[in-house]
């Protein structure tokens, strides 16, 4: 049973209840700016979201500046935990779940804007790009390429909008290790520094320019990730690539055999079911305005006969199923779920 929250029992205790009562006063001020809000912000459910803001507060080591931004974000915490709740107790036969994370005290555009970073409307000038029909051939029915020792530990772009480097970075750590036997970390930090983007987005054609023009990329350990873009530095590289190709847009079926030979880099849209997702078969909702960029790093099929793609993400492993999600793959729309099959892309070397 949720506790009672009266004005009496937050008094109680002197110092440590008056800096109590002024944390819940400005909790009920800030949220009184919208009368609906107010009306349905009963003491005891106040006093469990608290207990719950808390306890995520611990897990994920967040602080607040003062008790107005904290109050702040306890609302939108109440917010997104009421989303997630309702998704996942209203209708049946849900195919997958939603769950708190790190994001769950931000809105969505705060989440768009620091977590994801796709900008397709800077374009390339480099001409070793290509658009490829793959040739229509026997695939294997799964693939998984982190069984087969080509995909890195997932890592956590933070507060910077570098999902285009992550994921790009990704899909030439795949192909190194398919083509010379030997999986490196390689260094998005270095892409960051040396790119004119930074922070502020980009998409997969400006990493690979970028990466051609400076004849590879280094190492991690040589160059390890810092959430912000700073001064270039010139670094011994580890892996080099020739070139790259687009997948045919809006076709699936390409895309698997693009992914049936390596990991590939693909746009997404990140949409507050995608954000908050944490376990199962994503068949969304989901819009198509991709704004954010995955490696798909496998796919295959369910027992029921649902089709999936496996896609590493960039958010760290405490986002859905350890850094991944598996996402329902040949749906009737061409573009595919979430806008997966419109803008991919993957390495040559």
């Amino acid at each position: 049973m949720e506790p009672n929250f009266t004005s009496t029992e937050i008094m109680t205790n002197s110092s440590v209840g008056i800096k109590h009562a002024i944390f819940v006063s400005c909790i009920i001020f800030w949220a009184c700016g919208n009368q609906a809000t107010c009306r349905t912000l009963h003491t005891s459910s106040l006093a469990f979201v608290i207990e719950k803001h808390e306890n995520w507060m611990s897990q994920y080591g967040r602080y607040y500046i003062n008790d107005i931004e904290k109050s702040k974000r306890l609302m939108i915490f109440k917010e997104n935990m009421e989303f997630i709740d309702n998704f996942n107790n209203n209708g049946e036969n849900k195919t997958y779940e939603l769950g708190l994370n790190q994001f769950a005290d931000l809105t969505q555009e705060e989440f768009i804007a620091l977590h994801t970073g796709l900008d397709n409307s800077i374009q390339n000038s480099f001409s070793s790009n290509k658009t490829t029909i793959l040739p229509n051939e026997n695939i294997p029915k799964k693939i998984d390429w982190r069984q087969r020792g080509a995909v890195t530990d997932v890592k956590a772009q933070g507060g910077c909008g570098s999902c285009w480097i992550f994921a790009t970075v990704a899909a030439i750590e795949g192909i190194v290790k398919i083509k010379t036997g030997n999986l490196i970390s390689l260094s998005e930090q270095e892409v960051l520094d040396c790119s004119t983007q930074g922070c502020d987005g980009g998409n997969a054609q400006l990493v690979y320019q970028d990466i051609i023009q400076r004849h590879g990329i280094t190492g991690e350990n040589d160059y390890p990730y810092k959430e912000s873009k700073g001064t270039c530095h010139q670094a011994t590289p580890l892996a080099q690539i020739s070139g790259f190709t687009n997948v045919l847009p809006n076709n699936e079926k390409q895309l698997q055999l693009a992914v049936a030979k390596q990991p590939v880099s693909a746009a997404i849209t990140a949409d507050p079911n995608f954000r908050f997702y944490k376990k199962g078969i994503f068949k969304g909702p989901c819009e198509v305005a991709n704004n954010h960029m995955v490696t798909i790093v496998g796919y295959g099929t369910m027992e029921d006969g649902t089709n999936y793609w496996l896609v590493k993400n960039s958010w760290g492993s405490g986002w859905g199923a350890g850094g991944y999600m598996v996402l329902e793959r040949d749906i009737a729309q061409p573009e595919g779920l979430c806008g997966i099959a419109m803008d991919a892309s993957y390495p040559n070397i």
